[in-house]
């Protein structure tokens, strides 16, 4: 099955977590979703969300980032979705993907439960 690595590479806790990933063999898609090509979609982040166990998009905002670019984390989770998908700054990173199922690398060896 394949994995796909949403991954900053400005954000040393993400370089981590690919480093960790490709040490255990890790074959992964990696997308990175700050690039204005490889940005997430409204779309995309529900199914992240879904994937993570039906999370609020909180249990994934940046909230430091998110107060700095004037978005309240008490908003409702559709503008927190529309915000992030506009903002990429505002995704907590990095995320693991396998098929159905999703983690949040914070910290990295939360993702080998997916492995």
């Amino acid at each position: 099955m394949t994995y796909t690595y949403l991954h900053n590479p400005g954000c040393s806790t993400s370089r981590k977590g690919l480093e960790l990933l490709e040490s255990k063999g890790i074959t992964l898609d990696v997308r990175k979703y700050m690039n204005a090509s490889a940005q997430l979609s409204v779309d995309e982040l529900k199914d992240i969300a879904v994937k993570m166990g039906g999370v609020s998009p909180r249990a994934f905002l940046r909230e430091s980032n998110a107060k700095d670019a004037g978005v309240s984390p008490e908003a409702p989770d559709a503008d927190l979705f529309a915000a992030m998908a506009a903002n990429p700054r505002l995704i907590q990173r990095p995320i693991l993907i396998k098929g159905d199922k999703a983690v949040l690398g914070r910290p990295v060896e939360t993702m080998l439960d997916l492995l």
